[in-house]
């Protein structure tokens, strides 16, 4: 099954992120994810998914200071306070608007931080996170970002991925599976999505290396997509790339999907 849903966060970007819930639903999706939506109320969020009869399926816990190119919180030591009120307002949004997955960005190892120090505070962070998404019905995911768009990312493959895993223990605990990152890490893309699929709990696509629109660079797609529709994942696969073009004119490989 290919549950398709589109990144509110890169994909029409060319206006404001509360008039793209009507474009994605003029594309035909019937589910959308926003990487960050703590820039509008809930109220605001949810008139748009009622009024456009749309599901959010997936946000990301607040990560601080990460995406304008500081480290972040999850596996920063000293930051716990931080992360601890960032996964009461994340549970908070998603509580309300029936969100089924959230993201935990794990962020970076400081430069004048130790490893393993920044992997024992992810690894506590996450029990925390983990036991309070649980106690809501809400599935939390850890993903992999690859070293060259975010360099000192902590977990960046499959690898350090599971090894966190270990570490947690926890059973509501899953993977959300970037193709890009991963094909930037030189992964193998269907060996380590069928070898993990038991542990995704969520997957994002985007074409290498440009991180464009699906069949603009080297992935195969329909051989990607393929697995996915007869393989046992139930979960959502979500259009998280960088427009080639004008956002709204990048969606022919959509055509042969939805």
């Amino acid at each position: 099954m290919l549950n398709l849903a589109v990144n509110l966060s890169l994909i029409f970007h060319e206006v404001p992120l509360i008039e793209r819930f009507a474009l994605a639903k003029a594309q035909g999706f019937r589910a959308v994810e926003i990487q960050f939506p703590y820039e509008l109320s809930i109220t605001q969020i949810q008139d748009e998914l009622d009024r456009h009869e749309l599901d959010l399926v997936l946000i990301n816990v607040p990560a601080g200071d990460l995406m304008q190119g500081g480290d972040g919180l999850a596996c920063v030591p000293g930051c716990e306070y931080e992360f601890e009120k960032a996964v009461q307002l994340a549970i908070e949004y998603a509580a309300a608007l029936h969100v089924p997955t959230v993201n935990i960005l794990a962020g970076k190892q400081p430069i004048d931080a130790d490893l393993l120090p920044c992997l024992q505070t992810f690894a506590s962070n996450l029990k925390f996170a983990c036991d309070l998404f649980q106690s809501a019905d809400i599935s939390p995911v850890i993903e992999m970002i690859n070293g060259t768009d975010m360099p000192r990312f902590l977990i960046q493959n499959i690898a350090q991925a599971q090894e966190m895993l270990e570490a947690v223990q926890h059973p509501a605990l899953r993977l959300q599976y970037d193709c890009y990152h991963m094909a930037m890490m030189g992964e193998d893309l269907l060996s380590t999505l069928q070898e993990n699929i038991d542990v995704i709990g969520h997957i994002q696509f985007a074409d290498y290396p440009n991180r464009h629109e699906p069949f603009t660079g080297n992935i195969n797609f329909a051989e990607f997509f393929d697995w996915i529709q007869n393989s046992h994942y139930l979960g959502y696969c979500a259009a998280e790339y960088k427009p080639s073009q004008n956002s709204e004119d990048s969606f022919d490989w959509l055509k042969a999907y939805i």
